[in-house]
This record gives C-alpha cells, structure tokens and sequence, in this order.
C-alpha cells in the first residue's frame, strides 16, 4: 500500500489537526492556572509567615522593654553592689518582693551564689529592707539602714 504525497499530507494535516484540539480539549491551562494558585498560596503562606515572626519579634521587645522597666534598683538595700545586683537578676530576682519573700534555703542559695558568709543576709536584714522599699517606706529604710551608718 502505498501513499500518495497528497494523502500523506492530507494524514499529516489531520495529525496536526488533531493534536491542536487534543492540546486545547486537555485542560493544560488548568494545571497552569493551578499551579499559579499554588505560588500565589505559597507567596501568601510567606507572608503571613514573615508578619507572625515581626509581631512574635515585637512583642518580646515589647517584654524586654518592660521587663527592664519593671525591675528594682536593688543597690537601694544596704549591702546589695551593683555587682550582687546583676547576680541576683542573673539568678532571676529582679523585684523587692522577691526579695522580701526569700525563704531560709534560698537565702543560703544565695550567699553561696554572691560568696557571701552564711548568715550575711539575715545579719544585713536585706528581707526587712526590700519590704519597706517595696511598701514604699523609702524614708523609713533611709532613716533606719542608710543614716545609721
């Protein structure tokens, strides 16, 4: 069986043909508009993304900042340095109150923490004066622990 040139083109025309409906019955341009979907959702996930970690990275600076603001001058009692300061805030006693409200075993803790003698706490009365400080009798820990001296 042999062609002729005319039905060969005649065939060839027909693939052609053919195939340009297949392309266009395919639903090629709804994987394409799929997949544009997707990289608009990917883009949109980033976003979302980056504006969780800027609010997550302003709200700790928003903590640090009160925290820093919240903390006590804690060199205000008698026998507390700036350097026992930092250790104490290092040890993560930043108010008064904590202070205050110290019981026997962390008073210990604490010596032992700042190289201090067992009993220089007590003996310094650091419990009493950041309960007045935090009472706010700031003239009454004046009058008792920074004048007598």
């Amino acid at each position: 069986m042999a062609f002729t040139l005319n039905e060969i083109l005649l065939i060839l025309i027909a693939l052609c043909v053919g195939l340009v409906i297949g392309l266009m019955m395919s639903g090629r341009g709804k994987y394409k508009r799929l997949w544009r979907d997707e990289q608009r959702a990917h883009r949109q996930t980033i976003k979302e993304r980056d504006a969780r970690m800027a609010a997550a990275t302003d709200r700790r600076a928003a903590v640090a900042e009160r925290d820093a603001d919240a903390r006590d001058d804690l060199t205000r009692i008698r026998g507390i340095s700036a350097k026992d300061e930092a250790a104490l805030n290092e040890a993560g006693y930043h108010r008064y109150s904590q202070i205050g409200a110290l019981n026997d075993e962390q008073q210990t803790t604490l010596e032992g923490r700042l190289g201090r003698k067992p009993g220089t706490i007590e003996r310094e009365e650091w419990r009493v004066q950041a309960r007045l400080l935090e009472q706010g009798k700031v003239r009454e820990h004046e009058r008792r622990y920074i004048e007598a001296s």
